[in-house]
């Protein structure tokens, strides 16, 4: 008997919702057939069949709350009852085992002491350690940095052609790759790149740069259509038009110049560059085209392309152009007049707020109750009211969708099938990685076909190094070039050629922001996360209403939250959302990573006349009991 338990998805979740159930008890399932589908954060997935087998007992529901470890469903695979995994106890020492089900990686919660005058918690009781054991089994990563106890020296490989050989070879030149790249050139070290694709990735080409032109051509359209008069500004609209294909190749213009750019980069840093696709023959050796090179240390950063939906229908509105993900939604021919988006999470949201903005009649079809529902319960609920207050969009929760047929999309709501046409249908469902190439050189690749890797992104095989989307991890750009960082530093640790001290990933200390209108930016816990749990906290929320800037900008929508705890006042959270929200939780994110606290941040001199003002009132009052000016 196989029991199958619910693994990491990414993004350094522990939980997640149960969607549609695509099997029932006595169904014969194969190796990797969808199972059932689960929804968190940005990350719309199906779970797949580890064996092949008959299900015997399904411990899951629709709308059902899972957490990483539990098993889900059980599977007769004629092997009889499969050994439970032993689980480790915690242990006293500041390095422990995680041991999760996609493998075990070294977790530390301590906090540096550095001689303040104020309290701070004593090692091995922090605060942080606590709020972590109670918010999720198994804890994140993130292990302060320092130097390794057991640093072993990088392997050597002993090359038959020198001239193809190299101390690194990064395969990938996303944002992960080209950053990992350049830092290891400059470390010193004999790096090669290859690339299959475009230089820059996803994130450069169809994703964060590209969708945020589109966001600002959208922003410049509506401000002048709809908010100009309330600036003394009055527009002839007649005159007014949002030309798509000036758009779209202003969208290039930039998109370009950055690739131009990095390729740029990696030249002027002595980079090798080799185009083609890479596969891996050992972990020594990878082949592009006919060419063969060699490598002591290699690194993975291949990345993720969009989810795309097995449902009825689906491949023939695909052939049409008529469903398109990510990628297709950045290009459509036209401005259309309607949109449907199947998905509520980042993604779906900011390409709602793209197109409405243009006039374009959207509509979002999501499973769960709420949008965006990784976010802050008070942010989801402001932005879901925002996004309804500035029209031209519709939002239907707790939605299945069934089929593709003639123009529509056909969906299961209250137990009622319903159908709604539209010009074009985005499905944005997720990201899966991509490990083509390196299926069979015997690395540890889970059930969700992410490469798995500790916190200094080594994998199971000695010189291999994984970055990126494809880890699994946070699908985020700042992650996958942190990444590379550590990669480069490590490598060059272990080769001798640098005395740094190892850098790791923290992932409890990674913002997140989302480009809508207003931006969102977070870090840290949520409230709901800590009142769940029973967690002591305080939080506070500061409201732009009451910020002059804002006044003068003419947007007072959004707040900052800040959550401490009460004792020592060090920062569980912080949400904000404002127009620009997402400049502003860098100021949240330093304080957290040198271990400040609410009390120095409340000390901080804010400028005025500024929106960050808000971050200090909101200190503030969490200091004092009360903000100065509110």
């Amino acid at each position: 008997m196989f029991k199958v338990k619910f693994a990491d998805i990414g993004e350094g979740l522990t939980e997640g919702t149960v969607g549609d159930i695509l099997v029932k008890v006595g169904d014969k399932v194969k190796l990797n057939d969808p199972l059932f589908n689960v929804e968190t954060d940005k990350v719309s997935s199906e779970i797949y069949a580890p064996v092949d087998g008959t299900i015997v007992k399904l411990n899951i529901t629709p709308g059902q709350e899972i957490k990483v470890g539990e098993v889900v469903v059980e599977i007769d695979d004629g092997k009889g009852d499969a050994p439970e995994e032993p689980v480790k106890a915690a242990s006293a020492e500041p390095a422990e085992e995680n041991a999760s089900v996609v493998g075990a990686t070294p977790v530390s919660n301590d906090l540096l002491q550095r001689g303040r005058a104020r309290a701070v918690p004593p090692k091995g009781d922090s605060v942080l350690d606590k709020v972590n054991a109670a918010l999720s089994d198994p804890k994140p990563v993130g292990i302060v940095p320092g130097n390794s106890k057991e640093l072993k020296p990088a392997p050597k490989f002993n090359p038959s052609d020198p001239e193809k050989h190299f101390e690194v070879i990064m395969v990938g030149a996303g944002v992960g790759g080209y950053v990992g790249a350049i830092k290891c050139a400059q470390l010193g070290l004999k790096t090669m790149i290859v690339e299959k694709d475009n230089f820059g990735g996803v994130c450069l080409n169809i994703g964060c740069i590209p969708t945020k032109t589109l966001l600002k051509s959208a922003d410049l359209y509506e401000q002048i259509t709809k908010h100009s008069e309330k600036y003394g500004i009055k527009v002839d609209l007649k005159g007014v038009k949002a030309d798509w294909e000036l758009i779209q190749n202003r969208k290039k213009d930039v998109v370009s110049k950055l690739t131009m750019g990095v390729q740029g980069l990696l030249k002027k840093n002595k980079v090798t560059i080799v185009k083609g696709e890479a596969v891996a023959l050992d972990k020594n050796t990878i082949q592009v085209g006919k060419d063969k090179y060699t490598c002591d240390n290699l690194i993975i950063a291949t990345g993720s392309v969009p989810n795309h939906m097995n449902l009825p229908g689906a491949e023939e509105a695909i052939k049409k152009g008529w469903l398109v993900d990510s990628t297709g939604a950045l290009s459509l021919p036209e401005i259309p007049k309607s949109i449907v988006i199947i998905g509520g999470g980042v993604i779906g949201v900011e390409f709602a707020c793209v197109y409405k903005r243009l006039g374009t009649k959207v509509t979002i079809l999501q499973f769960l109750p709420t949008i965006l529902e990784m976010l802050d319960s008070d942010v989801s609920k402001e932005m879901t009211k925002e996004l309804l207050n500035r029209g031209n969009l519709e939002i239907i929760t707790e939605a299945s969708t069934k089929e593709f047929k003639n123009g529509a999309v056909i969906y299961e709501k209250d137990g009622k099938t319903q159908t709604i046409k539209a010009d074009y249908c985005l499905q944005s469902v997720g990201r899966r990685t991509v490990t083509t190439g390196f299926e069979n050189i015997g690395l540890n690749i889970n059930e969700r076909n992410h490469i798995v890797i500790n916190e200094y992104c080594e994998t199971n095989l000695d010189g291999v190094y994984a970055i990126g989307d494809v880890t699994g991890r946070m699908m985020l750009a700042h992650v996958a070039s942190y990444q590379g960082l550590i990669t480069a530093n490590r490598i060059a640790r272990r080769l001798g050629k640098s005395e740094a001290e190892d850098m790791v990933m923290n992932y409890d200390r990674v913002p997140s922001c989302i480009y809508t209108h207003p931006e969102v930016s977070m870090i840290g816990k949520t409230e709901d996360q800590l009142k769940k749990e029973g967690v002591e906290y305080k939080a506070y929320k500061f409201p732009f209403a009451a910020i002059g800037k804002a006044l003068a900008d003419g947007n007072t929508v959004g707040f900052v939250k800040l959550i401490c705890e009460p004792k020592y006042k060090q920062v569980l959270g912080a949400h904000i959302i404002s127009n620009t929200a997402t400049d502003m939780i860098s100021e949240i994110g330093t304080l957290i990573e040198s271990e400040g606290t609410i009390t120095e941040l409340a000390k901080a001199i804010h400028p005025h006349p500024t929106l960050s003002e808000a971050i200090g009132e909101a200190a503030e009052a969490l200091e004092f009991g009360k903000p100065i000016n509110f």
